[in-house]
C-alpha cells in the first residue's frame, strides 16, 4: 500500500487522476520508516542519512532515464514520491526536491562530460545536489541583479581555468557537509549570455556556512555558500545561456517543488479527517478542499508528462499559488477538527510541525510573491 493510500480514509483517496497517471507511489516504501524520524529531522538532530536511504529505495532515480541510470518513470512519479515523503516530513521531501531538481539540472544539461562524472554518485547518494537558483531566478525576472560574478582569467595566468567566480548563495538546501555540487549562475563581466556552473564543495574557494537558525526544517542542511576566487572552467558549466536554461529546468523545478505542498495538505486533511467527533462542522469543506487538491494534482501531472509548463509558465506559476493555499486551507481545517488540544503537544500529533513546515511554502524560492509578479507580467 502506497504512503498516500495508507494516509487516507477510503472517502478522501487520492482520486483515479493520480492514482491511474501515477500507479503505486515510488515514495512508498519511505512511509514505514520516515514517520519515526519526522520530529528529529524538523528539530535537525537526524540519526538518518536520508540520500543514502533515498538511494536504497530507488527515490534519487524516479524520472530519470535509464539510459542515465534511473527508472525511465515519469516526472509526474517524481512529483508522487516527494508528495509521499511531505506527508510525514516536509524535511525530507525537501531534501529529495533539492537533491531531485538539481539531478535534473545535471541530465538536461549540455554538458555531457559533466553529466558523466557526476550521476553516478548522485544517484547512489554518495554526493548531495543543490540548487543556488534563486538570486539567478530574480535576476532574469528583473528583480535585482547578479550577485554571483565571474571574471575572465588570462591563459598565462591559468592555462586550465577561464573565469574566476565570486559571490555569495545565502539560503541553499541538501548542502552537506560531506560533499555537494551546487547549480548556480554567474554573470562574467563581458556582455553575452550568463552561464550556468556546477560548483563543487571540494574546489578552491567554496565554503559552506554554519546551517542557517531555521524555525523548522533543521536537518535539511540549509546554509549560506560562499564562492571566493573560485577558478572554473567549461568543464564546470551545466549551460552556457542561463535565461534558455531556465525555460527548459523551470517547469521540473516548480513542477516537483509542488509535491511539498501537495503531500503537506493531504496530511493535514487526513489528520482532521480523523476526529469524527468535530467533523462534522467542517466535512463539507474537507471533501471540497480534497476534490480541488487532487483535480490540480491531477492538472499538474498531465502538464509535465505532456510538456504543456515550458509553453504556457503561467499555468504552472498559478499552479504552485493554488498548491500554496490548499496547504493553508487544510492547516486551518485540521486545527478547527482538533480545536484547543492541537496546541497540546502530546494530542494532536505532528500539528505543531506541520504548522512550522507550512511556513516554508509560501517563502520558497520562487515566493509567491515572485510568482505574483511574474504573472503581472505576463499579461
Amino acid at each position: 500500500m502506497s504512503g498516500a493510500s495508507g494516509l487516507w480514509p477510503l472517502q478522501f483517496k487520492p482520486t483515479s487522476i493520480q492514482a491511474g497517471a501515477v500507479g503505486t507511489g515510488a515514495g512508498a516504501k519511505s512511509a514505514g520508516w520516515l514517520a519515526h524520524f519526522s520530529e528529529t529531522l524538523d528539530q535537525g538532530t537526524p540519526s538518518i542519512d536520508l540520500l543514502r536511504k533515498f538511494a536504497f529505495e530507488g527515490l534519487t532515480r524516479t524520472g530519470v532515464p535509464e539510459a542515465l541510470g534511473g527508472d525511465g518513470r515519469s516526472w509526474a512519479d517524481t512529483v508522487e514520491s516527494i508528495a509521499e515523503l511531505a506527508q510525514y516530513s516536509l524535511t525530507a521531501s525537501f531534501v529529495l526536491w533539492s537533491h531531485r531538481t538539481y539531478i535534473e539540472c545535471v541530465v538536461r544539461s549540455n554538458n555531457p562530460a559533466l553529466r558523466e562524472r557526476e550521476l553516478p554518485k548522485l544517484l547512489s547518494g554518495e554526493w548531495a545536489g543543490a540548487v543556488g537558483l534563486s538570486n539567478a531566478m530574480k535576476f532574469v525576472c528583473g528583480l535585482e541583479p547578479m550577485e554571483v560574478i565571474a571574471k575572465p582569467i588570462s591563459r598565462a595566468e591559468s592555462p586550465e581555468h577561464k573565469w574566476r567566480v565570486n559571490g555569495v548563495l545565502s539560503w541553499v538546501t541538501n548542502v552537506r557537509s560531506s560533499g555537494f555540487s551546487i547549480a548556480a549562475a554567474a554573470q562574467p563581466s563581458a556582455p553575452g549570455p550568463v552561464p550556468v556552473f556546477a560548483f563543487r564543495s571540494d574546489m578552491p574557494g567554496v565554503q559552506r556556512g554554519e546551517d542557517l537558525a531555521l524555525i523548522g526544517l533543521r536537518g535539511s542542511d540549509v546554509a549560506a555558500v560562499s564562492l571566493n576566487d573560485v577558478p572554473t572552467a567549461a568543464e564546470h558549466r551545466l549551460h552556457d545561456n542561463l535565461t534558455v536554461w531556465l525555460t527548459q529546468v523551470r517547469p521540473q523545478f516548480l513542477g516537483f517543488q509542488c509535491g511539498m505542498s501537495i503531500g503537506l495538505a493531504r496530511a493535514s486533511i487526513a489528520t482532521a479527517h480523523e476526529r469524527p467527533a468535530r467533523r462534522a462542522i467542517s466535512d463539507p469543506h474537507l471533501v471540497g478542499l480534497s476534490r480541488d487538491l487532487e483535480a490540480d494534482t491531477g492538472i499538474l501531472y498531465e502538464g509535465l508528462n505532456n510538456g504543456r509548463f515550458s509553453s504556457d509558465p503561467a499555468a504552472l506559476f498559478r499552479l504552485r499559488i493554488a498548491f500554496a493555499r490548499h496547504v493553508q486551507q487544510a492547516l486551518h481545517l485540521e486545527l478547527k477538527a482538533w480545536g484547543g488540544q492541537a496546541y497540546l503537544e502530546d494530542q494532536a500529533s505532528g500539528f505543531a510541525r506541520r504548522w512550522r513546515e507550512s511556513a516554508l511554502i509560501p517563502v520558497i524560492t520562487p515566493s509567491l510573491a515572485q510568482l505574483e509578479i511574474q504573472l503581472s507580467l505576463l499579461k
